[in-house]
């Protein structure tokens, strides 16, 4: 059995009446969205910043849900209680691993905005 993409298309679609450009740009807008937000969290972890630490996880959380990737969304509410402050190597493997899956949800939108420019070209 496959697994599920790292974007749940239909998902999206609900929200944006299926229209391939509105799609494409909701997931440019949250590719932009995330990077900075693990960014954020990069200097979070430095700084042992538990409340921004939760604060950012909860916003990728959030905008990871509206998307469909509901993967990077489960796995970010799993660590959003995280303090890496007192848990500062378990912050940093959760970062990693954070990092690795919105990794995965970019690739997969940038094949699909790939796909979408051919179609459209």
């Amino acid at each position: 059995m496959a697994a599920n993409p790292p974007v749940d298309l239909a998902h999206l679609a609900r929200y944006t009446g299926g229209d391939a450009g509105l799609n494409a740009e909701v997931l440019r807008l949250f590719c932009g969205q995330s990077e900075q937000l693990i960014g954020r969290l990069k200097t979070t972890v430095e700084a042992g910043d538990a409340r921004s630490w939760r604060e950012i996880t909860h916003s990728l959380k959030g905008a990871a849900r509206g998307i469909g990737a509901f993967e990077l969304a489960d796995f970010a509410a799993a660590i959003e209680p995280l303090d890496p402050m007192s848990d500062r190597d378990g912050a940093h493997a959760a970062l990693h691993e954070l990092s690795n899956r919105a990794q995965m949800v970019q690739w997969f939108i940038d094949e699909y905005l790939a796909g979408q420019s051919r179609v459209h070209a």
